[in-house]
């Protein structure tokens, strides 16, 4: 009975040990973290990777090919008639215009050409040059004549300044080329390109004292 009572002197009793378990989420999220980071950076690498190539490659075509933007002058301009009256417009003008490929490796493929001619963005005649193609540093010339008569309804302002064209004999007269174009380097073709090119012109009445000057056309963006 005393031995039950007294102090007991044996070795310690180790504690218990709790098991924590790690929850699902933790583990699984930062492991989800790392993945798209590296995806991420793995996409980067490659894109950036692609843009340096293709900088360097068209760098090295730049310094082959060299290209230059094709010219467009008008070098002359005769206009016989252009008389307004019953909201008809009667006109005759025949145009010189050449065009200049200054590039020494690119050939040009015309495929389309359609040459308008407005009077203060006012229509009056389509022409339709011939497709052609365009070797290596040469000068073609297209020769469109406009010659027929249109009706259409001018304005106050195109009546003005219709009237004011008739007395001095000067006409600004505009022509706008529309082009389905490709370009050869060798045996490679480039696919379709469809650029536009503006020609501002002021075109003296046959007859009187004022010569036509050659006007240089622009590139339409």
């Amino acid at each position: 009975m005393s031995q039950l009572n007294g102090a007991y002197y044996g070795p310690a009793i180790p504690p218990q040990k709790s098991y924590n378990r790690p929850g699902r989420g933790g583990g699984l999220g930062c492991c989800c973290g790392c993945l798209f980071s590296c995806i991420f950076s793995l996409i980067f690498k490659v894109i950036f990777t692609l843009i340096i190539i293709v900088a360097i490659a068209v760098f090295i075509f730049w310094l082959i090919v060299r290209p230059n933007m094709v010219k467009f002058h008008v070098t002359d301009a005769t206009l016989t008639e252009f008389n307004y009256s019953n909201n008809t417009l009667h006109y005759d003008l025949a145009l010189n215009i050449t065009v200049r490929n200054p590039n020494k490796r690119l050939g040009i493929y015309y495929d389309f050409i359609e040459a308008r001619a407005l009077f203060h963005d006012a229509r009056f005649n389509s022409q339709y040059p011939n497709p052609f193609y365009q070797g290596h540093k040469t000068t073609n010339v297209l020769n469109p004549v406009f010659k027929g008569n249109q009706v259409m309804a001018l304005d106050a302002d195109q009546s003005a300044e219709l009237s004011k064209e008739n007395s001095t004999g000067l006409y600004e007269i505009d022509v706008k080329m529309y082009l389905r174009v490709r370009f050869k380097l060798g045996a490679f073709k480039t696919k379709t390109l469809k650029p536009k090119v503006s020609c501002d012109l002021r075109v003296p009445f046959k007859g009187t004292a004022t010569a036509f000057q050659t006007t240089k056309c622009d590139w339409d963006r």
